[in-house]
């Protein structure tokens, strides 16, 4: 029997164990909250918390603590220009190679003479830990350590002889720090070491007073040399973390390196640090300046103020969505025992609260003013992480933003902007160096240092499409937005230039001269080096769409816009296959056995907008004719992607499966690129190993269950589709405050697969189309209008 509970949830609190027996502490929702009744034994289990900047992992032990953390700053290497000087003379002889279907020479000459210098790009750091030992905790009972998603802290609970202990941890944006707060329930019983260290070879930890200060430098690249044996430039960034210990009773007392609480009853540790990096072309920061600052912003103020700041702080975003399908007995269980039961009971209730994580997960690594989520967001434990911990902009880093618009957080995409600002910059150089062209051009990877040009092998680093990808975020955001000042001054520039390379980039293609496509270029890591690639043309019309409209909406370069509408019209069409698939290239050789991770010639399905059951039915079926050749499996993002797939083909049994298929326990921590991918225990997504953009992607494939709105009328005014592809297994439940694209806020609830109510905030007074079960009601609005609609609305 589900339960669903009252749309606008009030906060109900039940006296329950604390230290402070004045406090209470809520009954903790099951969507909103990981739980455990053991410590974490892999990093994989341990939990997260971030502001943005900084990010942590919180294992839960008991007699020995670590708290390991991250500055999003601290990478390997130093400011850099990746350009291959003089990579433009062999452009004509790659095209010519791969016309002539000669690809392994293409792939010799591109990797002598075309490729980033050095070969690949840096990767992303960890900075340290916080070690805490509490010698006389070896015997505890009731033990618990949880993740509440709503306040974003960490608590663990337990007793040792009767005596109850509590940690309380978050990670502050209001205040820079991460903070880690002891209590117990008897007055002095609190006793344990407190030190810091970090896995870089150069560093140092002294004791000052009440502070623990660690300094040091970052290591050099993992891989001294190159693929063609040259140097990686040395890494030159510094940092500083500065721990400092506020307690209650008690005294402080330095032992070595560390500081000993004796006979405490509450203790609270911050957490700042810092490194030298100011942007991608400065790193003369002074970090033990920075952490003065931080720490001095903390002065006066009380543990509780900081605290409830950072609530309020945190709250502001994640509570904005409230997502409830249904709760049972069996969602009260530990997270870990039902993530291995889901295959089962099939709990809808564990869905919300994989949902809501990924929100989670961006509002702590993703503020205004940060870096993007990277890789692994901005957690990460190894010097050498998978794939350098970096920016993979041929589907990781996009993924990472699918749900920022949709699910209210538009905020947070500030950080992609910003990044995509430099590396405007940066890829104008790599445009003119590897093509001789003018506009500005990004691969399929970028780092700290904004790299631009292609790395690790010509077969999959030629790849001109990524900066137009990225692109399509800076429209969503006017799209969901309708910000004129955004467009005009942030998004237009941008798309403007990126389209002046592309206009310049596509070719005519030899067997079809009335068409143009892309190449040197390949299908995202499958097949090699090729021209003429589905995804290439359907990401360059979309670029173009988008400038186009852009420039019409701001009245801006007519001349300019009748080139790019010209060049647009002659992009090769998406064609299909000998066996009804969407062709993967112009060449018709798509193999049905060929599971591969990568589906990336769908892109205009999903996140593009060409193709459609309702506007291209024939191009849809080809797709989902692709899908099965693919099969269901794949890496845990393979999967995230294939949800949204399968919604946007607008069947949602489907689109649950993959969404069933992703939601497996993991346990292999090792780069396997076999059909393993799953979720951690901890619910991070397993590539494997841990890549974060799977959890970002179920959060939109989810969202395009409930609502989609890409598809417009002939006027341009954007549909608002209503359970567009409601699976079964979700058939009854309600959301609120997702968008869709118009400006409009949007709430409704559903039972036995029907709806029962719909409400939506027009944001900014657009035409609104609303369309569900084939019937579409269409109205003006005004600003912050609220319109209701019942299901007899629709009939």
């Amino acid at each position: 029997m589900k339960v669903l509970k009252p749309f606008f949830l009030v906060l109900c609190v039940l006296t329950l164990f604390s230290c402070n027996t004045s406090e209470t502490e809520k009954v903790l929702d099951p969507s909103l909250a990981l739980w455990y009744n053991r410590p974490a034994t892999d990093w994989t289990e341990a939990l997260p918390l971030g502001n943005g900047r900084l990010g942590a992992m919180v294992y839960g032990g008991v007699d020995k603590e670590i708290i390991q953390f991250n500055e999003e700053s601290l990478w390997t290497g130093q400011p850099h220009d990746y350009a291959h000087e003089g990579a433009h003379e062999v452009l004509d002889e790659l095209r010519k190679l791969l016309w002539e279907g000669q690809q392994e020479e293409a792939h010799q000459l591109g990797n002598e003479r075309f490729m980033s210098q050095p070969f690949g790009q840096f990767c992303y750091q960890p900075f340290g830990n916080i070690l805490l030992e509490f010698p006389d905790h070896k015997e505890v009972a009731n033990y618990k350590r949880q993740l509440d998603l709503e306040n974003a802290i960490s608590t663990v609970n337990y007793e040792v002889q009767g005596v109850k202990f509590k940690r309380e941890l978050f990670a502050s944006e209001p205040d820079q720090a991460l903070v880690t707060h002891l209590e117990t329930s008897k007055e002095g019983e609190l006793n344990f070491y407190i030190g810091l260290d970090s896995p870089h070879s150069k560093y140092e930890v002294s004791v000052e007073g009440n502070e623990i200060i660690l300094k040091g430098k970052a290591n050099n690249y993992p891989k001294e040399l190159d693929y063609q044996n040259k140097p990686y430039p040395e890494s030159k960034l510094t940092f500083e973390a500065r721990l400092k210990i506020v307690h209650d009773g008690g005294e402080l007392m330095k032992e070595n390196n560390r500081i000993k609480v004796a006979n405490a009853t509450t203790a609270t540790l911050y957490l700042v640090a810092a490194t030298s990096f100011i942007n991608y072309q400065d790193i003369s920061g002074i970090p033990s300046q920075l952490c003065e600052k931080y720490l001095e912003n903390l002065n006066g103020k009380s543990y509780e103020r900081i605290k409830e700041s950072h609530i309020q702080d945190f709250g502001e975003l994640f509570n904005r969505v409230a997502l409830d399908l249904g709760e049972s007995e069996i969602s009260n269980r530990p997270t870990d025992e039902r993530l291995i039961s889901f295959q089962q009971d099939e709990d809808p209730n564990l869905v919300s609260l994989l949902y809501q994580y990924g929100r989670y997960l961006l509002i702590s690594s993703s503020r205004a003013g940060t870096q993007p989520a990277n890789l692994q967001g901005i957690w990460n434990d190894k010097l050498s992480p998978p794939w350098d911990s970096k920016y993979t902009i041929n589907i990781n880093t996009e993924m990472n933003y699918w749900l920022a618009e949709m699910t209210n957080l538009s905020e947070l995409t500030e950080p992609l902007t910003q990044m995509l600002e430099d590396l405007s910059v940066t890829g104008r150089n790599i445009a003119k160096e590897h093509y001789d062209l003018e506009g500005w051009v990004v691969h399929h990877n970028t780092d700290l240092w904004r790299g631009a040009a292609p790395i690790n092998n010509a077969n999959h680093g030629i790849w001109p499409t990524g900066g137009a990808w990225l692109s399509q975020h800076l429209w969503w955001h006017y799209q969901y937005t309708n910000d004129i000042e955004y467009l005009r001054n942030k998004a237009y520039p941008i798309l403007k230039e990126a389209s002046r390379f592309f206009v310049g980039y596509l070719v005519p293609d030899p067997n079809n001269p009335e068409w143009l496509v892309s190449g040197p270029t390949n299908s995202p890591e499958n097949g090699g080096l090729a021209m003429a690639t589905t995804m290439d043309h359907q990401i360059i019309r979309n670029l173009f769409a988008n400038t186009i409209e852009a420039a019409e909406i701001l009245g801006l370069d007519a001349d300019f816009i009748k080139i790019v509408e010209e060049k647009r019209a002659k992009i090769a069409p998406n064609l299909i296959g000998q066996h009804g698939q969407l062709q993967e290239w112009l060449i018709d050789q798509d193999d049905p056995t060929n599971k591969h991770r990568h589906v990336s010639h769908l892109w205009g399905l999903h996140p593009g907008t060409e193709i459609h059951p309702l506007t291209t039915p024939d191009l849809a079926e080809a797709s989902k004719v692709t899908l099965s050749h693919r099969g269901d499996g794949g890496t845990g993002w393979s999967r995230a992607w294939k949800i949204n797939f399968w919604a946007r083909l607008l069947d949602g049994d489907h689109s649950f499966l993959l969404l069933k298929n992703l939601m497996v326990p993991s346990i292999e921590q090792g780069v396997d690129m076999k059909d393993k991918g799953g979720l951690y225990l901890n619910l991070f997504d397993s590539h494997p190993p841990f890549q974060i953009d799977g959890n970002f992607g179920a959060t939109s494939g989810i969202t395009e269950m409930l609502l989609q709105s890409h598809l417009r009328d002939e006027n341009g005014h954007y549909f608002q589709d209503i359970l567009p592809a409601l699976p079964s297994a979700l058939s009854t439940g309600k959301i609120s405050g997702i968008k869709g694209r118009g400006a409009f806020e949007i709430a409704l609830e559903w039972q036995n697969g029907a709806l029962v109510s719909l409400e939506v905030k027009s944001l900014e007074g657009q035409h609104l189309n609303i369309r569900y079960n084939g019937h579409v009601i269409s109205k003006e609005t005004a600003e912050g209008q609220i319109l209701s609609f019942s299901p007899a609305d629709f009939k």
